[in-house]
């Protein structure tokens, strides 16, 4: 008998990951799990639990490099619609852990709520988002966050709010839970003015960001005062390729992969610019990116 029996519509085995990330790159999830309901995830938690086996969450893959020899334990993906609701109440919103942080952004543009618009072009999702407290323009989505319904690995249900939510620079108290639901504090402006700031700001995004059919993700976190992209530049080293992976022309926080590429490729590459960087201007750049 199998450690998932009663939840074999949920979970399958030997999954390929590489089309679930945006650097399209890593071989297979041990088992892969999208429950459809929040008591499904529970029981799916308590079962890996108990099994001993680790959980790995992942929602729009934009910050994940998956090795060559795949991922063990469990990946879960909360893809269905019970986890990626949004809704909006006077000048609060409710979003889902799974919804997509472009959702929860044009939503508040939409009804004429301010301070998301900061976030456009983020990639991911709110789970992660909330995890990682995503910065957008000098603004982080901490700041708005009022309250939080989360899952333990244990499966448990937890409601968290005030002080027992602590966001510090690209970091949170979140990163070990499962996000729900997350409610959201902003401030009412006029729909047409949010409307055109969160387009003005997308388009400074789009116009950094890289272009093609290439698979790609940002690498580094920003140091406090430059972004890592300039620090890449000013040290010299935004030519240095190793097998299929290269870094972006437009922006070297950006890491490329050709078809062919394999993940110790980026590994490799990733350490050989800390290295560079760290030798030729003394700082030291820190991987956003997570490594299964």
């Amino acid at each position: 008998m199998s450690w998932f029996t009663g939840l074999e519509h949920v979970v399958r085995e030997q999954v390929p990951l590489a089309p679930w990330n945006w650097l399209r790159l890593g071989g297979e999830a041990e088992f892969f799990a999208e429950p459809g309901s929040v008591q499904e995830l529970a029981e799916l938690l308590r079962k890996a639990h108990a099994a001993n086996l680790t959980v790995r969450l992942l929602g729009a893959g934009s910050n994940v490099l998956v090795g060559d020899k795949g991922a063990t334990g469990v990946v879960v993906h909360l893809s269905s619609s019970t986890f990626g609701n949004v809704t909006v109440a006077d000048n609060q919103i409710v979003a889902g852990g799974g919804a997509r942080l472009s959702h929860l952004v044009s939503t508040a543009a939409r009804e004429g709520l301010a301070g998301f618009e900061s976030l456009v072009g983020i990639p991911g999702t709110v789970g992660g988002a909330l995890c990682n407290n995503t910065i957008g323009h000098g603004a982080a989505i901490g700041q708005w966050t009022v309250g939080v319904t989360a899952m333990t690995r244990e499966g448990e249900t937890v409601v968290l709010a005030g002080d027992e939510l602590r966001f510090s620079y690209r970091d949170s108290n979140l990163d070990k839970h499962v996000i729900l639901d997350a409610t959201f504090q902003l401030e009412s402006s006029d729909a047409l003015k949010v409307t055109r700031q969160m387009q003005k700001l997308w388009i400074m995004k789009r116009a950094a960001q890289p272009t093609g059919e290439l698979g790609h993700c940002q690498v580094f976190a920003d140091p406090r005062g430059l972004t890592a992209g300039e620090i890449i530049d000013q040290a010299g080293v935004k030519t240095e390729t190793v097998g299929g992976a290269s870094l972006n022309d437009r922006d070297p926080n950006f890491i490329e992969a050709a078809p062919g590429t394999k993940s110790d490729d980026v590994l490799k590459l990733i350490e050989t610019v800390q290295k560079q960087v760290s030798e030729r201007v003394g700082v030291e750049l820190t991987p956003s990116i997570q490594v299964w």
